[in-house]
């Protein structure tokens, strides 16, 4: 009998097909006989998930509606069903598996790759063929031809496939459940609004929602220093004494014992240089790729994942899915035998340092399912790099110099730490001196990249003992809030979300999993919450919404606001890919979590304080009146408390008399809860970015309450 081959996508499988003479069917694709199917092979694929879970209502008619009495959706078996437009590809697959002896899962090597060959195989009812794996990282024509020839056994899918299946299935009752009863509790609290609840979602909401609260909440305070522009014979340069201090007449007070004056002249103590090198960079993962992508060029994680999807399709990079960093010494050897041609590419030469594999790089203990992504053998012509998009080519070309980096020197420069003395009192200065550029002579088309080298500046040659002139004053400056996440940082965010955990066993635990998701799952989750209106991303900051503020009001103080409850889970699922745990067991954990939820929220929420107002929702009716708590005691009257109405921030105690208001746009710029509780509690709220004048310019500013009326405060 001829071998199926299931791939999870069309374009997958005319991958595949390349690498064989074929016939052409709706639904599917014959291979000839070759060498490696001696009687030929049938190619079909899914769209992704041909098969889903089914909806509660299918298990329950009581479960169709929402209602807290339905509560908790546990069903006694979980099952599947075609998705729907997707019956007629379905039935192409179920006849081609049920009329074989062997069927391949050339579906995407990971574990969301087996979940959906297997959930597609079940759903045939077939029974009793012989399973292989195809495990390639590349689908370039010999890397597919040799993957056939060399096909594993399926135990390691099998369990890759149950840890994704108990992962989908946790998913899905975590949401099922959680979503209903937060839902339905805030609805009884007048908030008309569907709230998703997700295992991983709603931790990584809260996270940014803690990071807002604190830049929010930062009153920024004053501080002043010495610092001095020095002038020697060969060239000015700065220096700070290491003296810092919220009061200005303290620092006064130590020039004065000094008996420094802004004309005093100074002396060369101390000039010592270490030569320093920077190794090249290791290579890229998926998520640092996306880091670097956001960074450089404003592209969105599940843009990028996307566009290197693509980039793989057209076998231009390696598998994109990966977490790893290394490669082992096979993909190192056609590397070196092609430096030149990647050169070429993107039209820098330089003498190649070493062909020999470094630890730094290669690794194959250090190689599990996919390596680094690196460029594929095929060198692309000029015209094809001419048909790439703009973004395409960016990442194309970054995955290229990245590589070709490990053949590079090293970055190397002198550093020199100079000492300044004025009357006893030491300034220091820090600069360097590049002495080779190295692998940084393949980033210079990213101004981006030179930045990072100009923090410490380069410094006139200096000669101990060498009298300078000066120039000293007191620098006063302000301390800085906490920057805003942008979308690329969200993403190292997610990987390292165990430092925000106090439990060291959950941290460690965090650490092991890489935190929040997977390398191939963090992109989506990042897009889910944008997708539920939790977050806003504006050029490319991102802010919590109001929507997003009352989900972390309301699962605030429980495990679902914490990553901890993702570490405990994590650990378990991956119990279950090495078979040494069970999904039932793990599912059984779930379902005891869920009765938890329906037992403690309902009294964590009367409790809670939900200060946000949806001034307009998707499923808020006309007649609903949100009811609110206060914000804060109001400045005024002292009785009432300043509460959010629909166009500004008033006192509850209006009626009996009292005027305190606050807009709830000032300026073009929305005021939120936390700032008008600044101006209520300190007088003052922190810099707040984008006032717009009556001019149409836009500015930066503190506001102040005096009076009760708010004023505009610059800072120098």
């Amino acid at each position: 009998m001829k071998p199926v081959i299931l791939a999870e996508k069309p374009s997958q499988a005319k991958a595949y097909a390349d690498a064989f003479s074929v016939k052409r069917h709706e639904g599917y694709l014959e291979l000839l006989p070759s060498p490696i199917f001696s009687e030929g092979a049938y190619i079909t694929w899914g769209i992704g998930h041909l098969v889903e879970l089914k909806e509660p209502k299918e298990y329950d008619p009581k479960w169709a509606k929402w209602s807290l009495a339905s509560l908790p959706i546990l069903p006694d078996r979980y099952e599947f069903q075609v998705a729907k437009g997707k019956t007629k590809q379905f039935a192409i697959v179920k006849k081609l598996i049920k009329a074989t002896d062997t069927v391949i899962n050339a579906c995407d090597v990971d574990r969301e790759g087996s979940n959906i060959f297997y959930s597609i195989y079940y759903q045939t009812g077939a029974k009793n063929q012989t399973i292989k794996r195809l495990w390639i990282n590349s689908l370039e024509v010999d890397e597919v031809r040799k993957g056939f020839s060399n096909l594993q056994d399926n135990r390691k899918d099998l369990l890759m496939y149950e840890e994704a299946k108990a992962r989908q299935i946790s998913d899905w009752l975590v949401g099922m459940n959680g979503s209903r009863l937060y839902s339905l509790l805030l609805q009884a609290r007048g908030i008309r609004e569907v709230f998703s609840i997700g295992r991983v979602q709603s931790p990584t909401v809260y996270l940014i929602y803690q990071r807002q609260k604190e830049i929010e909440a930062f009153v920024s305070e004053p501080f002043y220093e010495i610092e001095a522009t020095f002038t020697a014979k060969n060239g000015t340069y700065k220096g700070k004494a290491k003296a810092k201090d919220s009061k200005r007449e303290i620092i006064r007070d130590l020039l004065a014992k000094h008996n420094i004056h802004p004309k005093s002249p100074g002396v060369l103590t101390s000039v010592e240089t270490i030569d320093k090198r920077t190794p090249p960079p290791q290579l890229h993962a998926l998520s640092t790729l996306q880091a670097t992508a956001n960074r450089l060029w404003k592209t969105s994680p599940a843009n990028v994942l996307k566009t290197m999807q693509g980039l793989y399709e057209k076998k231009l990079v390696t598998y994109p899915r990966t977490d790893s960093r290394y490669i082992t010494p096979s993909e190192f050897t056609y590397l070196a035998g092609q430096v030149t041609e990647y050169q070429q590419l993107i039209g820098h030469t330089f003498p190649v340092a070493s062909l020999a594999p470094k630890k730094r790089y290669v690794d194959s203990s250090k190689v599990q399912e996919h390596y680094a992504i690196i460029p594929t053998k095929k060198i692309p012509s000029q015209g094809v790099l001419a048909g790439l998009s703009t973004i395409e080519r960016n990442l194309y070309e970054e995955v290229v110099r990245t590589t070709l980096a490990m053949f590079h020197t090293d970055y190397l420069y002198t550093e020199t730490k100079v000492t300044t003395d004025v009357n006893n009192l030491p300034f220091f200065t820090i600069g360097k001196t590049e002495r080779d550029k190295g692998w940084k002579a393949l980033f210079v088309r990213s101004a981006k990249e030179n930045d990072k080298d100009k923090d410490e500046p380069t410094l006139p040659p200096l000669v101990m003992h060498e009298p300078v002139e000066s120039d000293i004053g007191i620098k006063e400056g302000k301390t800085m809030p906490p920057k805003p996440y942008t979308e690329g940082q969200l993403i190292a965010m997610m990987k390292t979300c165990g430092k925000l955990v106090e439990d060291k066993k959950e941290t460690d635990i965090l650490k092991e999993i890489e935190g929040l998701g997977t390398e191939a799952t963090r992109s989506g989750i990042i897009e889910t919450i944008k997708r539920h209106n939790y977050i806003d991303v504006t050029k490319n900051i991102v802010s919590i919404t109001d929507k997003g503020r009352i989900l972390c009001q309301a699962i605030e103080g429980n495990l679902l606001a914490s990553p901890s409850m993702t570490a405990k889970w994590e650990a378990y699922l991956r119990k279950i890919g090495n078979g040494e745990g069970t999904g039932e067991r793990f599912l059984g954990s779930i379902a005891k979590f869920i009765y938890s939820l329906l037992e403690e929220v309902p009294g964590q929420l009367k409790s809670q304080k939900i200060d946000i107002k949806l001034t307009s929702t998707s499923t808020a009716s006309s007649s609903s009146a949100p009811v609110q708590n206060g914000i804060v005691a109001c400045p005024a009257c002292k009785q009432g408390t300043i509460v959010a109405r629909k166009e500004f921030y008033g006192c509850s105690s209006y009626a009996s008399g009292c005027k305190q208001t606050f807009p709830a746009v000032f300026l073009k710029k929305k005021l939120t809860p936390a700032q008008v509780k600044l101006l209520c509690t300190k007088g003052k709220t922190n810099v707040i970015k984008g006032f717009v004048s009556n001019s149409d310019k836009k500015f930066d500013a503190s506001l102040t309450l005096v009076n009760g009326k708010i004023n505009i405060e610059f800072n120098s």
